[in-house]
Order: structure tokens, then sequence, then C-alpha cells
């Protein structure tokens, strides 16, 4: 049976935030409320503030079974592999809840005072999850359930080592340019660069998984 540490409570605690955030100031929020946000952080769809109950649920949800699945991936992974970077899916974990945690916590801050108040915060939370990602996935074992998991690395632990050590430093650098590139370009523009940038830190590392596949498979 797993055992659980003071690493576990920190993480309880940080997924517990939202929720208590959102019961606090539940009752003082009026009936219909900015549900989504457009460009420069302005409201732009609203609904009855029973939907930000709905959407942290889901989100917190989604978090707690990230949590549970990168705890316990050793005894289901059939690879056998995970036990070997254990203590890198426990990172993962902690990267998963924090990063959920705070999206949420702003997404109920904006609901509160009708937008965000930079409107670029999403965008440099997210900028900084593919920091974290790059610094975790440089040693992650081939598995099924975390990484970059597409027919060429899953069929070669070389392929998917070199593809993982490549990830690594581009989701690195990449994330810290993004995360500048975040603070100084807003609007329609800044969300047309980052979009832009998340497709290529997410296919830069595929192409290269399938030209490795390519010039290493014997003809």
């Amino acid at each position: 049976m797993k055992k659980y540490n003071l690493s576990d409570l920190l993480l309880l605690v940080i997924w517990l935030l939202p929720l208590i955030y959102l019961a606090l100031i539940y009752t003082q929020l009026p009936a219909i409320v900015p549900v989504h946000f457009g460009i420069g952080g302005k409201p732009d769809g609203y609904g009855p503030k029973s939907d930000i109950i709905f959407l942290m649920a889901f989100v917190n949800g989604a978090s707690a079974v990230a949590y549970f699945l990168m705890k316990y991936l050793p005894a289901i992974d059939p690879k056998k592999q995970v036990k070997y970077g254990e203590a890198n899916f426990n990172k993962f974990a902690f990267g998963i809840v924090s990063f959920l945690s705070l999206i949420s916590l702003t997404i109920i801050y904006a609901v509160i005072h009708k937008g965000f108040k930079y409107d670029n915060l999403e965008f440099v939370i997210i900028s900084l999850m593919f920091v974290f990602l790059g610094n975790v996935m440089y040693n992650v074992k081939p598995n099924y359930f975390v990484g970059i998991r597409i027919p060429w690395t899953l069929e070669s632990e070389d392929n998917w080592r070199a593809t993982h050590r490549l990830a690594g430093k581009l989701w690195v650098g990449g994330g810290i340019v993004l995360t500048g590139l975040m603070l100084i370009i807003h609007g329609e523009m800044g969300e047309k660069v980052f979009m832009y940038f998340i497709a290529v830190l997410a296919l830069v590392p595929m192409i290269y998984s399938y030209n490795y596949f390519r010039t290493h498979t014997i003809r």
C-alpha cells in the first residue's frame, strides 16, 4: 500500500485552496457572473454563479485523478519502468496539482473582479508550466501514461530517450522565452504569438521522433 508523507499533505492543501476560496466568496457573488474571458482578459460570456461550482468541481476532479494516476503508476504500468523513475512522477503530480489550483484561483479572482487585471496572466502561468515540465521530462522513463507517447517513442527506448531529452531542453528554453514574450506582447497579437509558440513546442519533438525513427531503423 502506498504511503503518504508531508509532500502529499502539502498537495492536499494546495488542492483545497480554490475550493476554500470559492466557499468564502460564493455568497457575495451576484446571480449572474462572468464565465468566459476573451482577449485582454475581459469577460465575453456570462452565466449563473452555480456554473463556477461545476467548473471548479471539474478542474479539481481532473487534478485529483492526475495525482492518483501519478501516485499509483508503478502498480499499473505494463512496461514496469515507472518504478525506476518514481521521483519524477511525484514531481509531475506536484506540478499538475499546483498548476491547476493556480489556474482555478485566477479564474475565481477574475469572476469576482469581472476580468483579469493582467490580461496575459494565464499565458504566463502556462509558459512557466512548460519550464517545469521540461525539467522533469528530460529524465522520464518509457511508459504509457506520461510523456510524448507517440508510436515511434513507444516502440523504441532509444527514440523515447532522445526525444524526451530534446523536449526537455526545448520546453525549458522555449518556456522561458515565451514567458518573456507574454510579459511584453498583449492583446490579439499576444494570443497569436502564444498559440503559434505552443504549436512549435508540441510539434518539434514529434517531428524529431519521426526523423529519429527514419534514420535509425535498419532497412
